[in-house]
């Protein structure tokens, strides 16, 4: 079965185009999304800690903690999970969390962009 788009009611055709000029002009601004490479999802957080013995370095005044050691959170089918990366590993995969971070950013513009029209286009603002 075969059919032309021009045969389906207007509602079923997909977003009307932009009004105007000005939003017409704003796709370019999200090429960076199809370009952002390898992303790792979750959050890294750079800790440094005391171990809690007496007479250690981390007890000194002032105190020279341990580390930096490098946490990596993310859910995993609902549950969070939680990873230590080495210093090593954090080097490597640094960009991968700098992309998720860039792409996390792009996709809340584009959402944001994307709600914009459909409300301007549909008058449901």
């Amino acid at each position: 079965m075969s059919y032309s788009p021009a045969a389906l009611p207007s509602s079923a055709r997909g977003p009307p185009a932009p009004r105007s000029p000005q939003q017409a002009g704003r796709g370019g601004e999200h090429e960076p999304l199809g370009s952002a490479g390898f992303a790792l999802p979750g959050t890294v957080l750079e800790r440094r800690i005391r171990c809690g013995k007496r007479g250690c370095r981390c007890s000194a005044d002032p105190p020279q903690l341990h580390g930096p050691y490098y946490q990596w959170t993310r859910k995993v089918k609902g549950v969070t999970e939680t990873r230590l990366l080495s210093a090593a590993q954090m080097a490597r995969y640094r960009s991968w969390f700098e992309n998720a971070k860039q792409v996390r950013s792009l996709t809340s513009e584009l959402e944001a962009l994307s709600l914009d029209i459909a409300e301007s286009a549909e008058d449901w603002g």
